[in-house]
């Protein structure tokens, strides 16, 4: 049966922090947030009300949902999304050992220009209370380690600072780095986001109602995920700030991740094995390696909570996993690079491809052109090229190929 546009198109899911696909959320506080275009999530973490940081086309616009892995799920496209304390509490906790019982404190930097916060975090710290802060780009700047000969310079998305006491006196102790991980499309929101400000505006009272009958103005314009970008822009990241926990002074890396992005790399990945550990956390790890003790990298799986009653959709974490950058390696560089050589003739794809686009160019080439391929039995026969097309329908390079950037021609 074919999928009707409504299966297979892509809506703005929260604006404003409050979900408006496939369900309307109708509060007194959605519309007032929705009105004075307030972020709902810096907001909660700086304990006074901020404004949306996004340019005007695509102000308030926090996740989209799209099925491009089979599943109609919510792929986050702004980070302060996922700014809640199911992810700093829970990344503090993972990267410094805290018990869950322990309750630490964790105040953005940009508070600690209040005298109140420092005095605060004083008694907290006599008081024997685990605290920590955090910088980013909104919330304190952004802090990076600089470039050398040898190396570029690496900024953090979120950088979490141990905060210890010493002779009565405030001091800093171990830094560690969180990542949150979202994801851009193709298209554009701005044709949507103009539907949503002049649907606030026309329709002041019925809102809701209003938007919930015309969801199609959440699509206007928006195409899918740019899957391959995100992996290829991401990885490399990855590998290099995984291998930063080994220094004394860091407490090691998180990666925090929609399910909807985790889900769309797991070919890139090479279908990773993650195994179940006895603590109820995940190890991805090479064929046969066990996690340390100490490990230095893991990978946050969330999810906001669509079923729940409270607005904005409360974040989960599926999945707390441990990984090290060798094993993150050997999964994308050596496990999927070689499922990709075996499918160059094993399933006739590449091949058959090869055959169609010299069809168009050298017909007689085409026809009488012999390829060797291995048979399901691991057999070499040679046979004619035109021949393998019966066996894929595989035509073109499709919207998710990871491919060069595209050439400036301008």
């Amino acid at each position: 049966m074919a999928k009707s546009k409504s299966d297979a198109g892509n809506f703005v899911s929260e604006w404003f922090g409050h979900r408006v696909y496939p369900s309307v959320v109708s509060s007194a506080q959605a519309i007032a947030d929705q009105n004075s275009e307030r972020c709902p999530f810096l907001s909660q973490a700086t304990g006074e009300d901020r404004v949306c940081i996004k340019n005007v086309r695509s102000r308030g616009v926090c996740s989209v949902s799209c099925p491009s892995n089979g599943v109609r799920q919510d792929w986050l496209v702004c980070p302060y999304r996922a700014l809640s304390p199911e992810i700093v509490n829970g990344a503090v906790r993972r990267l410094f050992g805290l018990p869950d019982q322990v309750d630490p404190f964790v105040t953005p930097a940009v508070n600690l220009v209040k005298e109140e916060v420092r005095s605060d975090i004083h008694q907290r710290l006599e008081a024997g209370q685990p605290v920590f802060t955090y910088f980013d780009e909104k919330m304190g700047g952004e802090l990076s380690i600089p470039a050398t000969d040898k190396s570029p310079e690496f900024a953090f998305d979120v950088t979490i600072i141990e905060i210890t006491l010493q002779e009565g006196v405030p001091e800093i102790g171990r830094f560690g780095i969180l990542e949150i991980q979202t994801t851009d499309f193709h298209g554009s929101y701005q044709h949507a986001v103009r539907n949503l400000k002049d649907g606030l505006r026309l329709h002041k009272s019925t809102f809701a109602d209003t938007l919930q009958k015309n969801q199609g103005w959440l699509s206007d314009g928006i195409e899918g995920p740019n899957i391959a970008n995100v992996f290829k822009r991401t990885f490399y990241q990855m590998m290099f700030k995984f291998q930063l926990g080994q220094h004394g002074r860091c407490a090691g890396c998180i990666l925090a991740i929609p399910k909807s992005v985790w889900d769309s790399w797991d070919r890139h990945l090479g279908n990773p094995q993650v195994i179940a550990e006895p603590d109820g956390t995940f190890s991805l790890l090479k064929p046969g390696q066990t996690r340390s003790a100490e490990c230095p990298a893991w990978i946050f799986v969330f999810d906001p909570d669509a079923a729940s009653a409270t607005t904005p959709s409360p974040i989960i974490v599926n999945r707390t996993i441990g990984t090290d950058a060798p094993s993150f390696s050997y999964w994308a560089l050596e496990v999927a690079p070689e499922a990709a050589v075996s499918n160059i003739d094993a399933e006739a794809g590449f091949l058959a491809s090869l055959s169609r686009r010299m069809k168009g160019v050298w017909p007689a080439l085409a026809k009488a052109a012999v390829v060797e391929k291995t048979t399901a039995k691991g057999r070499k026969k040679k046979m004619p090229i035109q021949a393998l097309e019966k066996d894929s329908d595989y035509d073109k390079p499709g919207p998710e190929a990871v491919k060069s950037d595209p050439r400036d021609t301008d």
